[in-house]
């Protein structure tokens, strides 16, 4: 079995962002709207910068209307995910996408969502859970709305809270109150951090938020004083190597830290992050992985124990998990 063939776990993954570009195509065609202007000539998705993504993003997410259609989308998300070897996914999911923002709207949609990932269970033996986002350019107010909806709805499939979208909104404790309200329902903490902001804004989230897990988290690397605190206070990070190539952070895979941090004893995992828009799967991050840093099978099975670790399940499900991985 190659590296790129092992059964894997991905902590970070988009919902909407996972939509492949000829399902939104399709969804458009039949709605009648009109999405030209956000694929390319050969039908991918089409951005300029971090900024412009944002926009085609949130342009794709208007076709999604209705529980049916997201619905459809987690069937053709986990297809794609159970075809690179992918067992166990944690997928974001945000309200305002999925009604607004209103509890009883996002129950719906959130039924037709779980529908879909049991028929996938069954047929695809891939195990999704949801973790509920706020979107950060949409202000703390809203986010409060978010974590009500995540709070209402917390158990054994909605089991965490996180923050996505534009870092240079606000700072992270601006939003401690919906992480505080998603924290007394019980729920998994991870946001967003040192992407574009900074070692900095991981230090404030971890500090201000009390995360244990960080989105992205990479510009960790340029402060010795953070990775140590990571290490200490035993925080994963939710790493996205492609990602962060194709949005400029990082030249290419083999001038990523993915590696420096693991070697520092940081806790990494290994993820797609919006995989249609990065050009990108499970299957390709290990591959580049494994070419750009000689990583073999012991390594990724490591990876994947820190993932399995990490993951926002209950034990149950984690003991399924570990049984899948080591079919190898």
């Amino acid at each position: 079995m190659t590296v790129a063939e092992l059964p894997k776990i991905e902590l970070h993954l988009h919902h909407e962002g996972a939509a492949p570009p000829a399902f939104i195509r399709q969804l458009a065609h039949e709605k009648r709207i009109d999405l030209s202007g956000i694929f390319t000539p050969d039908g991918k998705y089409d951005f300029r910068d971090f900024a412009h993504f944002l926009s085609v993003y949130e342009a794709a997410c208007e076709v999604l209307k209705t529980p049916e259609d997201f619905r459809r989308l987690t069937l053709a998300i986990l297809e794609e995910s159970a075809a690179n070897g992918v067992v166990y996914s944690e997928t974001f999911l945000s309200p305002d996408f999925c009604g607004g923002g209103d509890l009883h709207a996002w129950k719906d949609y959130l039924n037709a969502i779980q529908d879909a990932a049991d028929e996938a269970e069954r047929k695809l033996d891939i195990t999704l859970r949801g973790v509920v986002t706020c979107v950060r350019h949409f202000g703390p107010e809203q986010a409060k709305r978010s974590a009500n909806c995540a709070a209402e709805t917390a158990g054994e499939w909605v089991t965490g809270f996180g923050m996505g979208g534009n870092e240079s909104i606000g700072t992270q404790g601006d939003y401690k109150w919906a992480f505080d309200c998603a924290r007394e329902a019980g729920l998994r903490l991870t946001t967003h951090a040192g992407e574009f902001g900074g070692p900095e804004s991981v230090r404030e989230a971890v500090r201000e938020l009390g995360v244990e897990r960080i989105g992205h988290g990479v510009r960790a690397i340029e402060d010795a004083d953070l990775i140590r605190e990571l290490i200490d206070r035993e925080v994963t990070l939710e790493v996205c190597p492609g990602s962060n190539v194709v949005l400029g952070l990082f030249p290419d895979f083999t001038a990523h830290p993915i590696a420096r941090l693991r070697d520092h004893g940081v806790n990494v995992t290994v993820s797609t992050d919006d995989p249609p828009f990065f050009h990108t799967t499970m299957r390709r991050e290990y591959e580049m992985l494994g070419n750009a840093f000689g990583w073999d099978a012991e390594d990724f099975a490591a990876l994947n124990d820190t993932a399995l670790n990490a993951a926002f399940c209950d034990e149950d499900t984690r003991a399924r998990v570990k049984k899948r991985l080591e079919r190898t």
